[in-house]
């Protein structure tokens, strides 16, 4: 449990520049405290000991603005940056040394029974306000982008944008736009500025046709 614990307050050193202390992470970081909060309800959940389980992470909640399913099934290195408004559904599964942002949803559709929640790979990077819902995986070391809606399969070493999300970069092979968090591509734009480009062609198009009309009609 301590070397665990250890491991938890290391994956914040590690990645977050702003962490300037061991003691100051320990004391002001939601997000651990919501693993912390979550290594104890899992272990109650593990028992058998399902609504003190839920109490106790129902409380982590209340406390953090996180919420952690005891029922969920998280790997080692976990990274919650801020925190606030992260959800992770009972039948998740998370690998190891991952990284989440606020906002992250990894829930389910609504639909399925059993297995309804993704499995996510390890060294995986959820951006900020990503959902991540249903059954389905997410390959190592991809990364999600701020905002997207992921509701199919991820295959390993990619980066996914967009609602719904797509695939822009592939085993280092750019698919679409290259991005970082902050700039993102905006599929929904592209199509809107190609119908536009299209208009403006059609209007062009049309002025000729009328301007030829003219001259024949003044011979």
């Amino acid at each position: 449990m301590l070397k665990t614990l250890r491991e938890d307050v290391g994956a914040v050193m590690e990645r977050d520049p702003a962490a300037r202390s061991t003691l100051e992470v320990i004391l002001t970081y939601s997000g651990l405290h919501a693993i912390w909060f979550y290594r104890v309800s899992h272990g109650l959940w593990n028992r058998k000991f399902y609504t003190l389980a839920r109490m106790v992470s129902q409380f982590g909640r209340w406390l953090t603005g996180i919420e952690i399913h005891p029922g969920a099934k998280i790997g080692k290195g976990l990274f919650i940056d801020h925190g606030m408004g992260v959800v992770i559904g009972e039948t998740c599964e998370i690998g190891d040394n991952v990284t989440l942002y606020q906002g992250v949803t990894l829930g389910g559709t609504g639909k399925e029974k059993g297995k309804r929640h993704p499995t996510i790979g390890n060294n995986v990077l959820i951006a900020s306000g990503a959902k991540v819902l249903g059954s389905m995986t997410i390959g190592d070391n991809s990364k999600i982008g701020a905002g997207s809606v992921v509701l199919q399969e991820v295959p390993p070493n990619s980066t996914v944008v967009g609602i719904p999300g797509r695939i822009v970069i592939q085993d280092g092979i750019r698919v679409g736009q290259d991005l970082d968090q902050v700039n993102l591509p905006d599929p929904i734009g592209e199509v809107m500025r190609s119908m536009q480009r299209e208009i403006d062609m059609l209007r062009q198009e049309v002025k000729q046709l009328k301007e030829s009309r003219q001259s024949d009609e003044q011979y």
